[in-house]
Protein backbone atom coordinates (compact mmCIF):
# COMPACT_ATOMS: atom_id res chain seq x y z
CA UNK A 1 0.00 0.00 0.00
CA UNK A 2 0.99 3.75 -0.77
CA UNK A 3 0.46 6.36 1.24
CA UNK A 4 1.31 9.49 -0.79
CA UNK A 5 -1.14 12.43 1.22
CA UNK A 6 0.18 13.74 4.30
CA UNK A 7 -2.53 11.99 6.92
CA UNK A 8 -3.16 8.65 5.52
CA UNK A 9 -2.72 5.71 7.46
CA UNK A 10 -2.53 1.85 6.70
CA UNK A 11 -2.70 -1.21 9.53
CA UNK A 12 0.28 -3.10 8.83
CA UNK A 13 -0.42 -5.22 11.81
CA UNK A 14 1.99 -7.03 14.22
CA UNK A 15 5.44 -5.80 13.17
CA UNK A 16 8.41 -7.93 14.70
CA UNK A 17 11.18 -7.72 12.57
CA UNK A 18 11.34 -5.72 9.64
CA UNK A 19 13.15 -2.92 7.93
CA UNK A 20 12.93 0.78 6.69
CA UNK A 21 14.22 1.99 3.63
CA UNK A 22 14.68 5.66 2.28
CA UNK A 23 14.43 6.08 -1.36
CA UNK A 24 15.37 8.68 -3.57
CA UNK A 25 17.03 9.43 -6.73
CA UNK A 26 18.14 12.92 -7.07
CA UNK A 27 21.14 14.00 -6.43
CA UNK A 28 20.82 15.03 -2.77
CA UNK A 29 22.37 13.62 0.16
CA UNK A 30 19.75 12.62 2.29
CA UNK A 31 20.06 10.44 5.20
CA UNK A 32 17.98 8.05 7.40
CA UNK A 33 17.11 8.37 10.68
CA UNK A 34 14.66 6.87 13.55
CA UNK A 35 13.31 8.70 16.82
CA UNK A 36 11.69 6.14 18.98
CA UNK A 37 9.19 7.33 22.06
CA UNK A 38 8.61 4.40 24.36
CA UNK A 39 5.49 4.14 26.69
CA UNK A 40 6.81 5.70 29.78
CA UNK A 41 8.13 8.88 27.50
CA UNK A 42 11.73 8.07 27.54
CA UNK A 43 13.38 8.79 23.80
CA UNK A 44 15.90 9.02 21.70
CA UNK A 45 17.70 8.97 18.00
CA UNK A 46 18.95 6.44 15.86
CA UNK A 47 20.93 8.32 13.68
CA UNK A 48 24.25 7.34 11.42
CA UNK A 49 26.60 8.63 14.17
CA UNK A 50 25.57 6.21 16.41
CA UNK A 51 24.19 3.28 14.79
CA UNK A 52 25.94 2.65 11.66
CA UNK A 53 26.87 -0.96 10.36
CA UNK A 54 29.26 0.60 7.82
CA UNK A 55 31.43 2.23 10.72
CA UNK A 56 30.92 -0.77 12.65
CA UNK A 57 28.95 2.00 15.30
CA UNK A 58 26.13 0.20 17.33
CA UNK A 59 25.88 -3.57 16.87
CA UNK A 60 24.81 -3.63 20.38
CA UNK A 61 21.72 -1.72 19.12
CA UNK A 62 20.39 -4.63 17.11
CA UNK A 63 20.30 -6.76 20.05
CA UNK A 64 19.20 -4.16 22.94
CA UNK A 65 16.60 -1.75 23.26
CA UNK A 66 16.00 -0.44 21.00
CA UNK A 67 17.21 -3.23 18.18
CA UNK A 68 17.62 -0.43 15.55
CA UNK A 69 20.59 0.25 13.29
CA UNK A 70 21.25 1.81 10.04
CA UNK A 71 23.39 -0.49 7.25
CA UNK A 72 25.11 2.60 6.08
CA UNK A 73 25.07 6.29 4.39
CA UNK A 74 23.93 6.14 0.33
CA UNK A 75 24.13 9.44 -1.73
CA UNK A 76 27.25 11.08 -0.29
CA UNK A 77 28.51 14.45 -1.98
CA UNK A 78 25.14 14.65 -3.93
CA UNK A 79 25.31 11.73 -6.04
CA UNK A 80 21.91 10.77 -7.77
CA UNK A 81 21.09 7.32 -8.66
CA UNK A 82 19.31 5.18 -6.91
CA UNK A 83 20.09 6.21 -3.47
CA UNK A 84 18.54 4.27 -0.48
CA UNK A 85 19.62 3.39 3.50
CA UNK A 86 18.13 0.93 5.28
CA UNK A 87 17.32 0.70 8.77
CA UNK A 88 17.30 -3.17 10.38
CA UNK A 89 14.61 -3.53 13.23
CA UNK A 90 15.51 -6.08 14.68
CA UNK A 91 12.15 -6.21 17.25
CA UNK A 92 9.63 -4.09 17.18
CA UNK A 93 9.72 -3.91 21.40
CA UNK A 94 6.35 -4.11 23.30
CA UNK A 95 7.41 -0.73 24.80
CA UNK A 96 7.76 1.19 21.75
CA UNK A 97 4.97 3.62 21.65
CA UNK A 98 6.05 5.28 18.36
CA UNK A 99 9.10 5.10 15.71
CA UNK A 100 9.27 8.51 13.71
CA UNK A 101 10.92 7.74 10.51
CA UNK A 102 12.85 11.44 9.63
CA UNK A 103 14.59 12.37 6.38
CA UNK A 104 17.45 14.86 6.64
CA UNK A 105 19.86 16.90 4.44
CA UNK A 106 22.63 16.85 7.14
CA UNK A 107 24.90 19.74 5.03
CA UNK A 108 21.88 21.70 4.71
CA UNK A 109 20.85 21.58 8.47
CA UNK A 110 24.49 22.47 9.17
CA UNK A 111 24.33 25.14 7.12
CA UNK A 112 20.88 26.60 8.60
CA UNK A 113 19.20 26.41 4.53
CA UNK A 114 16.50 24.60 3.56
CA UNK A 115 16.79 21.14 1.59
CA UNK A 116 15.73 20.15 -1.86
CA UNK A 117 12.88 18.34 -0.63
CA UNK A 118 10.49 19.62 -3.63
CA UNK A 119 12.88 18.84 -6.05
CA UNK A 120 13.21 15.44 -4.88
CA UNK A 121 11.54 11.96 -5.21
CA UNK A 122 11.67 10.63 -0.99
CA UNK A 123 9.68 7.89 -0.66
CA UNK A 124 10.11 5.61 3.07
CA UNK A 125 8.64 2.17 2.85
CA UNK A 126 8.63 -0.40 5.24
CA UNK A 127 8.89 -4.26 4.60
CA UNK A 128 7.93 -7.17 7.02
CA UNK A 129 9.42 -10.15 7.08
CA UNK A 130 6.90 -11.77 4.90
CA UNK A 131 8.31 -9.66 2.17
CA UNK A 132 4.94 -7.57 2.48
CA UNK A 133 5.75 -3.55 1.81
CA UNK A 134 4.28 -0.07 2.69
CA UNK A 135 5.49 3.21 1.24
CA UNK A 136 5.24 6.83 2.09
CA UNK A 137 5.51 9.06 -0.16
CA UNK A 138 6.93 12.53 1.41
CA UNK A 139 4.00 15.38 1.09
CA UNK A 140 6.22 18.49 2.01
CA UNK A 141 6.36 21.35 -0.11
CA UNK A 142 7.93 23.34 3.41
CA UNK A 143 11.34 24.79 3.02
CA UNK A 144 12.95 22.65 5.16
CA UNK A 145 15.76 20.67 6.20
CA UNK A 146 14.00 17.90 8.34
CA UNK A 147 11.17 16.24 7.83
CA UNK A 148 9.71 13.60 9.72
CA UNK A 149 8.22 11.48 6.99
CA UNK A 150 6.01 8.42 8.63
CA UNK A 151 5.32 7.47 12.12
CA UNK A 152 4.90 3.73 13.22
CA UNK A 153 1.89 3.80 15.78
CA UNK A 154 2.26 0.86 18.32
CA UNK A 155 0.40 2.43 20.78
CA UNK A 156 -1.60 -0.61 20.55
CA UNK A 157 0.74 -3.40 20.76
CA UNK A 158 0.08 -5.94 18.05
CA UNK A 159 -1.59 -3.78 16.15
CA UNK A 160 1.03 -1.23 14.48
CA UNK A 161 -0.22 1.63 11.76
CA UNK A 162 2.15 3.22 9.43
CA UNK A 163 1.22 7.23 9.01
CA UNK A 164 1.86 9.52 6.10
CA UNK A 165 2.92 12.77 8.58
CA UNK A 166 5.44 14.34 6.66
CA UNK A 167 5.99 16.94 9.46
CA UNK A 168 9.07 19.62 8.24
CA UNK A 169 11.31 21.98 9.91
CA UNK A 170 14.13 23.86 9.21
CA UNK A 171 17.44 23.28 11.74
CA UNK A 172 20.82 25.44 12.03
CA UNK A 173 23.11 22.99 13.19
CA UNK A 174 21.93 19.29 15.44
CA UNK A 175 23.18 19.51 18.83
CA UNK A 176 20.66 17.61 20.75
CA UNK A 177 17.70 15.19 19.60
CA UNK A 178 15.03 17.31 21.56
CA UNK A 179 15.22 19.58 17.93
CA UNK A 180 13.46 16.63 16.23
CA UNK A 181 11.91 16.08 18.80
CA UNK A 182 10.27 19.37 18.73
CA UNK A 183 9.76 19.32 15.30
CA UNK A 184 7.57 15.91 15.68
CA UNK A 185 5.62 17.97 18.05
CA UNK A 186 4.62 20.54 16.06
Amino acid sequence: MDLVKKGTAAEIGNLNKFKVYLRWTTDNDFDLSAYWVDKSGKHGLVYFGNSDAEERKGSEMLTGFPYMQLSGDAGKDDVGGDNEEEMNVARLDDNIDSIYIVCWDYPQVEKGQPARFAESDVTVAIKDEAGKEHSVKMDSGDMANVCVVAQIDNSNTGNAKLINTSKAGTLKGLSNSSQIWNIIQS
